[in-house]
């Protein structure tokens, strides 16, 4: 929502705010958009004078500059000058006069100007217009009116009829809005609200900038539409100057014109304020009272300034919050050494953290210091012990830079172990720096394969642009086998993720735990064997459990490489995938405390991934958002990949939220995972967008996603159906998509596959497929008992949510046949099991027809699928059943099929009474 581009996608996410201002335009006459500097409220006021304008209103735009404020009338003489020339030609000579010598001399004298003149001509001149019809006055950045043009204003907007409306833009510079005396009392204010991160995804998008930083972009600008996309663009820059471009957990440049638009929301503060925000940005954890303690006084009266322009938060307790992470970057950056010296000298005198207060000393000056180095160094190894690795590698590259030239080892040793706590926290910007320190050094082959690995450990999910990281990395650990099975181990996670080959996975899990077990290294071995067994589990191997186990008998203290590659996390995810999910959740919520300790925000995120996935399947959707919701929120906190978190957001809202919501996520997943090659949560967040288009009837778009997610597990060579279980869903939407042929093929050969691994709840999913199929066949009695004896096993095997669907399917079936006893039964019954587990929109899904619907209702017209739909709308229109196959493109015999399944889903007996249906609808 930049003014400078004029775009209409950039009124992202202000849908609503929209409505509610012509609400107030409509009802009050007048409106008052107030928020910082963009905020996109001069994309909002074109978008409403634009609408006006198409409503054939008369539109007076105004918007000064900020050196329009000292110059007087200056504005009243932009704003005439927009005037047509028509409305001029009734005015009395005086008032010509004087709107003449306004409009040419500015800035002449303002002695002999007949003041009174002019003030009657704008209310002249506004009535006229008025007589014609509705008038909009914009005026967009009103605070740089001048006080002459605003008090002309003010008196001729008093005088003139309820026809001419007035929209005020302004940034509050604090205090009281300087538009609202003019717009008069009781005028609605409207303060334009941030971006959510699903807006800032989206305006991203429409930008062409990768969606995948979203979160992060959110984060740094605080929701703010200019600042994101300022932002984006140095991000976009910033790529293609650095090996491997933007990564996900790089801090955002604040440069160029993302600089230049934080400076503007910084620049409505005094002086002091802003001295006060310095030292605030420059504190970790900056309180009122940390403030006052170094040196600022009057903290809470100038963080009070701060918050009125919406800059920072203050919480009850005093602590300071920024509302965009680039405006602390920001007041870092403009900030001359000698500034930031003495506020990280000041903050060490008042913190009451010692490692804080070391880190601040440590700021404080920029030369060599072995003693200091020393404390710096044991800071971060108490913040390694803490969990906290992402502040031990900014304490390490200090200790190192702090360390004196003549002690290279000490330097070494201090920069390979920032570059692996970098690794371990995600922290792919210190990695990279800690690494490039360790190259440029006289460092060992293993010192040099480390600190290589460190970076591999901090991309995450984005590992497919470091082939040349790899390909360094096993050079280095030529002849050392403990470090080759380092770098092959690495290379067979990549397989996966980024290839999506698990052969090549499994070989080179294969080939580590050979190396890991001539170097001695256990733990290495262990996790070698977990790939193993997992990529053994996707292609359907029998033997992988044996491997797992192989896995979990050697010793795995605390697992340097982190938790989700142990094999103790794989058993619990097959626990998952087996369907044992008591055992899988009480194992997770033994992991949780484990990994929040270990300071791995990855392995923290895996275990909430778990759990919401564990919490679905047991029914329980409002545990399962709670999980959803903070791994989303730890994602965009510690610079995550998003686009696995966006799955499990898209997972837990299509059961227990809102579709649309769920299909949302799932899009957003869908681009952030093609944005870093990630195979593995591409066909993941498409199937979310599958599941949530089959359940709302789009049948056609569900069978086109999940063909998608069936070319790319195929791809992946995934055997086991178990894993990820799209079949049944894909079957559901061939058959609601006339294609029951294809889906009966389908369920037939992954039948097969899940008899043979004993995938027993796979089996029950693909049989209530089989269910609505018989029933599109004609089948009615086979598919009734088949969905009431899947119901059963659903029941057994304590999957509430899949029995309800099950049940749902059974409703269905039982309608189609005109046997409304058993339907209605059936559809109570998925009811109460989906209210029971908390899953909202499948609740309103099995909601029971009213009597006004049955026969016909909103409730059976959305049985129809898409193809059913087409085809009834054409016969109502009058179409022959060979005209209607023309325009389809099916066969006359096809036609005719749906036709009858038409009828009966909608209890009507001929194309008459299809047509009056269709009409009162």
């Amino acid at each position: 929502m930049v003014a400078a581009t004029g775009n209409a996608d950039t009124t992202v996410g202000h849908g609503e705010l929209i409505k509610a201002v012509d609400r107030a335009l409509t009802t009050h006459g007048r409106a008052l958009l107030t928020g910082p500097a963009g905020a996109g409220k001069t994309e909002l006021v074109r978008a409403l004078t634009e609408a006006a304008a198409r409503r054939h209103e008369t539109v007076l735009r105004l918007a000064p500059e900020p050196a329009d404020r000292w110059i007087p009338e200056a504005s009243a003489a932009a704003l005439l000058a927009s005037v047509p020339a028509a409305a001029l030609e009734q005015l009395s000579g005086p008032q010509r006069t004087a709107i003449a010598l306004l409009r040419r001399e500015t800035d002449a004298p303002r002695v002999g100007r007949d003041h009174v003149a002019l003030r009657l001509a704008v209310v002249e001149v506004l009535r006229t217009l008025a007589a014609r019809g509705p008038v909009l006055l914009a005026l967009d950045n009103a605070q740089w009116l001048d006080a002459e043009s605003t008090d002309l204003l003010r008196f001729a907007l008093r005088l003139t009829p309820p026809r001419v409306r007035v929209l005020a833009a302004e940034c509050v510079l604090g205090g009281a809005p300087l538009a609202e005396p003019l717009c008069g009392p009781g005028t609605p204010q409207i303060r334009v609200p941030p971006l959510g991160t699903d807006e800032i995804a989206e305006l991203l998008v429409r930008r062409g900038l990768p969606a995948r930083l979203a979160g992060r972009i959110h984060q740094a600008s605080g929701g703010n539409p200019r600042l994101a996309l300022a932002l984006g663009h140095s991000l976009a820059e910033a790529a293609g100057t650095r090996d491997g471009g933007a990564h996900h957990a790089d801090p955002l440049p604040v440069s160029g014109q993302a600089r230049e638009v934080a400076r503007r929301l910084l620049g409505v503060l005094p002086a002091q304020a802003r001295r006060t925000l310095l030292l605030a940005a420059l504190a970790a954890r900056p309180t009122t009272a940390l403030l006052r303690r170094a040196g600022r006084p009057d903290a809470e009266a100038e963080l009070a300034l701060a918050e009125r322009a919406a800059l920072v938060t203050v919480e009850e307790d005093g602590a300071v919050r920024f509302t965009a992470g680039a405006l602390p970057t920001a007041l870092a950056a403009d900030a001359g050494w000698p500034e930031r010296a003495a506020g990280h000298a000041a903050l060490a005198a008042a913190v009451d953290d010692p490692i804080q207060a070391v880190r601040h000393r440590a700021l404080a000056v920029d030369t060599p210091d072995r003693e200091l180095a020393a404390e710096i160094a044991e800071a971060a190894a108490a913040c390694r012990r803490r969990g906290q690795r992402a502040l031990a590698a900014e304490l390490g590259l200090l200790a190192a830079d702090r360390t004196p030239w003549h002690l290279p080892g000490e330097e070494l040793a201090r920069l390979v172990g920032a570059a692996e706590d970098a690794g371990w926290s995600g922290r792919a910007d210190l990695a990279r720096r800690a690494a490039r320190a360790v190259l440029a050094r006289d460092a060992s082959p293993a010192d040099r394969v480390r600190a290589r690995l460190a970076v591999i450990d901090a991309a995450g999910q984005a590992l497919a642009a470091l082939d040349e990281t790899f390909a360094h990395a096993a050079a280095d650990a030529e002849g050392e086998p403990a470090l080759q099975a380092a770098v092959r181990l690495r290379t067979a996670w990549k397989h996966n993720l980024s290839d999506g080959d698990p052969v090549r996975s499994r070989d080179a899990a294969a080939e580590a735990g050979v190396l890991a077990a001539a170097g001695g290294d256990q733990v290495a071995e262990a996790m070698a064997l977990t790939v193993r067994a997992r990529m053994g589990r996707i292609l359907g191997d029998a033997g992988a459990e044996e491997i797992l186990t192989e896995a979990l008998a050697l010793p795995a203290p605390e697992v340097p490489l982190g938790m989700r590659n142990a094999p103790q996390y794989l058993a619990v995810r097959h626990a998952l995938f087996d369907d044992r999910l008591v055992d899988a959740r009480g194992q997770l919520l033994v992991l949780l405390p484990a990994v929040q300790r270990t300071g791995s925000a990855e392995d923290v995120f895996e275990v909430l991934r778990s759990l919401t996935e564990v919490e679905l399947r047991r029914g329980r959707c409002a545990a399962a958002t709670g999980h959803a919701r903070h791994a989303l929120e730890l994602t965009t906190e510690a610079g995550l990949s998003p686009g696995p978190a966006w799955y499990v957001a898209a997972m837990a809202e299509a059961m227990g939220g809102s579709f649309p919501r769920a299909a949302g996520y799932a899009l957003r997943g869908i681009q952030a995972s093609e944005e870093e090659h990630d195979q593995v949560f591409l066909s993941r967040s498409l199937y979310a967008l599958g599941l949530v288009e089959l359940a709302t009837g789009e049948a056609a778009k569900a069978v086109a996603t999940l063909r998608r997610v069936a070319d790319l597990e195929a791809a992946q060579q995934v055997v086991d159906p178990s894993i990820l279980r799209w079949h049944g869903e894909l079957a559901e939407a061939l058959v609601a998509a006339d294609a029951p042929d294809e889906a009966a093929e389908l369920m037939a050969r992954v039948r097969t596959t899940a008899l043979e691994l004993g995938r027993t709840s796979v089996i029950a999913a693909l049989d209530r497929a089989r269910g609505l199929c018989l029933s599109a066949q004609g089948e009615a009695e086979e598919a009734v008992a088949l969905l009431e004896a899947t119901a059963q096993r659903f029941a057994l095997l304590q999957l509430p949510l899949e029995r309800a669907r099950t049940l749902l399917a059974l409703a269905r079936v039982e309608r189609r046949r005109r046997r409304r006893a058993p339907a209605r039964a059936a559809l109570r019954a998925a009811s109460e099991l989906f209210a029971e587990a908390g899953a909202t929109p499948w609740t309103e899904l099995a909601r029971e027809p009213s009597p006004g619907e049955s026969g016909g209702g909103t409730r059976t017209l959305a049985a129809l699928t898409e193809a059913e739909t087409r085809l009834a709308l054409l016969v109502a229109q009058g179409a022959s059943n060979q005209e209607a196959a023309a325009k389809l493109f099916v066969s006359v015999k096809t036609v005719e099929a749906r036709l009858t399944r038409i009828y009966q889903k909608l209890d009507v007996r001929s194309r008459a009474q299809l047509a009056t249906l269709l009409r009162a609808r």
